[in-house]
């Protein structure tokens, strides 16, 4: 059977990839920093599709727990599939925020992403088969809607991209998946005013995991699900850089 390892396992998009793979037949590999969450979650997911679920404490932060995912991702054995979803947002402006938080913010955005991918990448060559998912978010088209979390994600989309057009013909896909907003705990934790936000611009996990499996299965490099989340990225080709800026920055007050 094939193995997928997720990263942010135990809630949100994450959660979901884990129940999404499991369901199609996968053993999991399941990354996230709470232990107890993640046996949790490992239990119910063993219980419910009868698949392995292999449990990986480690906080992305730091080298020592991305290097423990880098080890398991080039040599416990191979792994069909890498979600790349872990990542976190900040408010406040970035004058004020602790620099500690924005190293935080970009050694789990965008360091672990590069380090995990560099890990799995190998292998799956040599196999001549495989896929990674890196979750990176609508807001990497608007960096002015947060400056560090937009930034973090705006590489991840174009890193992922990059990465799919050299690895052509190897058998091994990459593609970055861009969800808009999504009814996950991620707004809560970053602080955001969910009332703000108006009622179709909300997406579910399962709106954005369908997308993204279909457009992993016809070869895309990017998927964007919602045909609201399609028109935004259009209007970036249409509007100066200018103006699209001045509207991101009302759009993205107070987020970093």
């Amino acid at each position: 059977m094939p193995t997928a390892l997720v990263t942010g396992a135990t809630a949100g998009i994450g959660n979901a990839f884990v129940h999404r793979l499991a369901s199609d037949g996968h053993h999991v590999v399941l990354v996230a920093r709470t232990e107890p969450r993640l046996h949790e979650v490992a239990t119910e997911v063993k219980a419910k599709y009868g698949v392995e679920a292999e449990v990986l404490p480690a906080d992305l932060s730091t080298a020592d727990g991305r290097l423990a995912v880098e080890r398991r991702l080039s040599a416990g054995g191979p792994v069909d599939i890498l979600v790349n979803n872990a990542g976190f947002g900040t408010r406040g402006r970035f004058e004020d925020v602790s620099v500690d938080w924005l190293q935080n913010q970009l050694d789990v955005n965008v360091t672990s992403v590069l380090r995990l991918t560099r890990a799995a990448i190998p292998g799956m060559v040599e196999r001549g088969r495989g896929a990674v998912i890196n979750v990176s978010s609508i807001a990497g088209f608007f960096p002015a809607t947060g400056a560090t979390y937009g930034a973090t994600k705006s590489y991840v989309t174009a890193f992922s991209e990059g990465l799919a057009m050299s690895l052509k013909g190897t058998g091994v896909r990459v593609m970055a998946l861009c969800p808009g907003f999504t009814r996950t705990e991620f707004h809560d934790r970053a602080g955001d005013d969910k009332s703000a936000i108006p009622k179709p611009m909300w997406l579910t996990t399962d709106q954005v995991i369908d997308q993204c499996m279909a457009d992993l299965a016809r070869g895309r490099i990017r998927s964007i699900a919602g045909w609201q989340y399609k028109a935004l990225v259009g209007v970036t080709r249409l509007l100066p850089p200018g103006l699209l800026r001045r509207l991101e920055a009302g759009l993205g007050r107070g987020r970093t």
